[in-house]
């Protein structure tokens, strides 16, 4: 097989002579990485006044060549001039210098990138993935729901007996109903905690999943809040901590809106109380030991719940430009003399969990009936950052 392909709208003249060039080309980007180099990829959009070529070098394309498969046939169907060919030879995970290559602080999107992060960057992250979660990168489903109850495993497992599971016991546990062209679900387990949180999401993103939802419980901070009500974010307070050197905080996190439009649907149609609301994160499990700094900071922020992980996971989809959201359940009200207490907490969570979950994968098949490939994410992305198919 060759190890270089260029091809434009007149190399087919039918949707499978389209689809057969698209997929010859994927193979050629894994044999080249198989083989022992980065495949790059060049393509000249010549619609575009401001950012004509973009480029990129690629790792370990099988693990999402759903995504390669779609956004080079957009950019086709557009009337781009595609390059693909052998790079540099690729870097052992033993090179000091591939945390050099692998650097965020050295991104610059202005560089019209074909691809958001480098080839040693994808490499590390997918091999951490496999780690942290027991599955292959490839098991990935487009929509990632994050938990950290196993009250919400089971539910999955139960709605999907035949998903895909970890072969042992590992960190972040990872169940997959997967679908053809990687339109199912995943799960991961998280854990407790931003850091958690933070970590899953840096390997996640290289995937370039179409959704990211945070399922969990939280603290209700309002007087009109009960035991079992939800809290659907419209923003966030970002008292987590583990993103602010990388991120500013005077940077707006707000979730997806068409994301946050299906999830209300669903509590809706299931006539259900929730408020609308920024979420307090915290990295500090036992915050009601700092009552009152905390309350200060929650009464000046507006905040309705408080949780642990709901403005990482944000943080980094914003990071990212991965659509997200959050849907979280009250488990407790420490500042109403409702603290989570061990046995009252058992019986909330049988009560709730069958229900929280369905509805955020409910909410995600609307959104994939209205949007099947992928919701639109121009709101998170630079005016200078182009990607894949942008103009």
């Amino acid at each position: 097989m060759k190890k270089r392909i260029e091809f434009t709208k007149d190399a087919f003249s039918n949707e499978e002579e389209l689809i057969n060039l698209i997929e010859d080309a994927c193979d050629m980007m894994e044999q080249i990485y198989e083989e022992g180099d980065y495949p790059k990829v060049t393509v000249k959009r010549t619609w575009s006044e401001h950012n004509p070529i973009i480029t990129g070098e690629l790792a370990v394309p099988s693990a999402y060549r759903w995504y390669l498969t779609r956004e080079l046939k957009r950019l086709v169907e557009k009337g781009a001039e595609v390059k693909i060919f052998p790079s540099r030879p690729r870097l052992k995970s033993n090179d000091p210098s591939i945390f050099d290559n692998a650097d965020e602080d050295e991104w610059d999107i202005t560089q019209k990138k074909l691809f958001l992060f480098s080839p040693e960057r994808i490499d590390i992250s997918l091999d951490r993935l496999k780690h942290y979660t027991g599955t292959k990168p490839s098991d990935f489903q487009r929509y990632i729901l994050f938990t950290n109850y196993d009250m919400h495993v089971e539910v999955f497992k139960d709605l999907f007996p035949d998903c895909e599971e970890p072969e042992h016991a590992v960190q972040m546990p990872a169940y997959h109903h997967k679908m053809p062209d990687n339109k199912g679900f995943s799960l991961v387990n998280i854990g407790v905690g931003p850091s958690n949180a933070k970590t899953i999401s840096d390997h996640v993103a290289v995937l370039r999943p179409d959704a990211m939802v945070m399922v969990g419980h939280c603290g209700g901070l309002r007087n009109h809040q009960d035991i079992g009500d939800f809290v659907l974010a419209t923003g966030f307070m970002r008292e987590d901590g583990v993103l602010d050197k990388i991120l500013p905080l005077n940077i707006p996190i707000t979730p997806n809106h068409l994301l946050n439009v299906y999830l209300k649907d669903q509590l809706d149609q299931r006539e259900r109380n929730y408020r609308l609301g920024t979420v307090y994160t915290t990295a500090n499990r036992n915050w009601e030991f700092i009552k009152r700094r905390t309350v200060e900071q929650i009464h000046v922020s507006r905040s309705v719940a408080i949780d642990m992980e709901s403005a990482t996971v944000a943080t980094n989809g914003y990071r990212y430009r991965i659509p997200f959201a959050t849907l979280l359940c009250v488990s407790d009200k420490p500042l109403h003399g409702k603290p989570k207490l061990s046995g009252e907490a058992q019986t909330f969570y049988q009560n709730s969990k069958n229900m929280h979950l369905k509805m955020v994968i409910d909410a995600i098949n609307l959104s994939k009936e209205m949007y099947p490939e992928g919701l639109p994410n121009a709101s998170i992305r630079a005016i200078n950052e182009p990607l894949m198919g942008g103009s």
